[in-house]
């Protein structure tokens, strides 16, 4: 019994002391590691395919340029406000844009002539003189302005100084617009020649010279503008229209414009009263009755 005993016991060590054994029991653990790191990489590699979540919002906001955005603390009446002041911005600036850069240079006209990196050529706030001929460092007889852009008079410049310079870089900028004139006559309160320092509508022109008086007629207004064979055409301007929304503030005057605001129908009654007041005076005078 013992001898049989100890036979397994010689048969079981040296089971546990042979090579495949122990070769088979540390094989177990690498597999569950490899299992593990496996795993842990198909994790991590789904985390990096998974599209990040979208912050939570914290408010509706109105950026300066989305206007089809629509913020639910707005009243519908100022977006409603916002987007058709953008929309005049964007159809009247190129206007105004326009009027500086196709101005012509006149008479009591402020330019700057700017020659970069040549303090000495450059010159700030020069008034053109009634002759139009303003005068500059090293060129005799000076530059004739009248009529011309300031990217016409820049490039006259450019040329008269390229014997000097290599390569000159001229700008020519106006500071102050002050040859263009417009006339507004009739029934308003401050009629004249007026400056025209940027373009402007009939309905602008009129503002600047204190509105219709309550005895011009507004539908009546009339434009009378200079051709080129010197006649002078009519272009009727309904300002009322204009006014009531009904018709586009969309005529711009050009230099040398006569605005004429007509009487309307109180003023003719008006006269009619005035007339009839002198014949009073006139028959008392007399004697009549």
């Amino acid at each position: 019994m013992k001898r049989n005993y100890k036979l397994a016991v010689l048969i079981l060590g040296l089971l546990l002391s042979s090579p495949s054994f122990v070769a088979s029991a540390q094989s177990q653990p690498d597999q569950k590691s490899r299992q593990r790191t496996t795993t842990s990489s198909t994790q991590d590699k789904d985390k990096n395919n998974q599209k990040p979540a979208a912050p939570t919002p914290t408010g509706d906001r109105l950026e300066p340029d989305d206007s089809s955005k629509t913020p639910s603390d707005v009243p519908e009446s100022t977006q409603a406000n916002r987007r058709e002041q953008m929309s005049e911005e964007a159809a009247v600036v190129p206007y105004y844009n326009n009027f500086f850069t196709t101005y012509r240079l006149g008479p009591e006209d402020v330019i700057s002539v700017q020659v970069f990196g040549q303090d000495r050529y450059s010159r700030n706030g020069i008034t053109v003189p009634p002759s139009g001929r303003i005068s500059l460092a090293l060129i005799p007889g000076g530059v004739f302005v009248n009529g011309k852009t300031v990217d016409q008079v820049a490039e006259e410049i450019k040329k008269r100084y390229d014997e000097y310079i290599i390569d000159p870089q001229v700008t020519v900028s106006l500071d102050k617009a002050s040859s263009y004139r417009y006339s507004i006559i009739g029934d308003v309160a401050q009629p004249g020649v007026k400056l025209m320092a940027r373009r402007m509508t009939v309905t602008e022109a009129i503002a600047e010279a204190g509105g219709v008086l309550p005895t011009g007629s507004k539908s009546g207004v009339v434009v009378l503008r200079r051709q080129q064979d010197g006649v002078l055409q009519p272009i009727a301007v309904n300002v009322s229209a204009i006014y009531k929304g009904k018709a586009a503030d969309d005529t711009y005057l050009v230099p040398g414009d006569q605005v004429v605001i007509p009487g309307n129908k109180l003023k003719t009654w008006q006269k009619i009263m005035s007339f009839t007041s002198v014949l009073s005076f006139a028959r008392i005078f007399t004697g009549g009755w």
